[in-house]
């Protein structure tokens, strides 16, 4: 069988795996040229369109999307060093967190003041008309760097998606800054979103910061690999990424690289039969975004 298009990076290095050109001429060479056999006919008025592989543009800034748990060091100085060191200016959006809604008192706004940035703001309602006002995201206006706080991600889409708020978050990324996330703020990122539930999973729309991908987080910690099969199965132009806790997928342009203590699974709907249904990384190995989209759609449009 292929393997998936993953590299090392110079930290681990794995020379049992395919160089990523050879992956991927492999992979694309097998779809163009494996012909229909002839009781797979259809007939014309029934007949699609030729599949059309599609690039995605690749991500203008980074995301660093955490599966849960303790937040290792490497991860945190990796955040920073995304948000420009002692020059970042951060936002915590720690509205997941129900029980510091309630108590007034956020752990992710404290934990990150502590840290040497410029500044460190709370944005922070679960108003949509306050979500909207000019003066209330201003500060992400100014922001390199967002952090969204762990929780309920439902929480997160009903106060920002569709508002000011989630515009700015866009451009915040369009202009190359970086937004961290760990468990709901993990899941919030995709544009399908896992909402609840496992193994049966109910799913929603997220922020969409990240293309054609789906994020589960809490992963082998929660038994949670039936689930995003399952959502996959019904969701076949998506692809998965299953965090592990104390674990970072960090994406910048069109490379996710694993950092911190333990394993991020990538998962791809059970149509997509010339490269494994799931693959582990550890720290230090990397992924190519892009080939595995490319690899989905082809499928996806058969």
């Amino acid at each position: 069988m292929t393997s998936m298009p993953v590299r090392a990076s110079s930290r681990l290095v794995r020379p049992s795996r395919l160089a990523l050109s050879a992956v991927l001429t492999t992979f694309f060479a097998l779809s163009a040229c494996h012909p229909a056999r002839a009781d797979e006919k259809r007939n014309p008025k029934d007949a699609r369109p030729a599949p059309i592989v599609q690039r995605q543009a690749a991500l203008s800034g980074s995301l660093v999307i955490v599966g849960g748990g303790a937040l290792p060091d490497t991860v945190r100085e990796r955040f920073l060093e995304l948000a420009g060191g002692k020059k970042a200016k951060l936002v915590i959006i720690p509205t997941a967190s129900e029980y510091g809604h309630r108590k007034g008192e956020f752990a992710s706004y404290e934990f990150w003041k502590k840290q040497p940035a410029r500044s460190v703001q709370l944005l922070h309602t679960l108003d949509r008309d306050k979500a909207n006002e000019a003066a209330f995201i201003k500060p992400l206006t100014e922001a390199n760097a967002v952090w969204l706080g762990g929780g309920d991600q439902s929480r997160l889409i009903d106060a920002y998606r569709g508002t000011a708020v989630e515009k700015e978050l866009h451009r915040l990324l369009g202009r190359g800054g970086v937004i961290g996330g760990t468990s709901a703020g993990a899941s919030a990122m995709s544009v399908l979103m896992v909402v609840s539930g496992n193994p049966e999973a109910k799913v929603g729309p997220g922020f969409g910061f990240l293309s054609d991908v789906i994020i589960d987080q809490h992963f082998q910690n929660r038994n949670r690999l039936k689930r995003l099969q399952g959502i996959l199965a019904k969701h076949t132009s998506y692809l998965g990424i299953g965090i592990d806790e104390e674990t970072a997928v960090v994406v910048k342009g069109d490379v996710a690289t694993v950092i911190g203590n333990a394993n991020v699974r990538v998962c791809l709907p059970s149509t997509v039969q010339k490269l494994p249904s799931v693959q582990v990384l550890k720290s230090g190995e990397q992924v190519d975004l892009d080939a595995l989209r490319r690899a989905v759609q082809v499928t996806a449009r058969k």
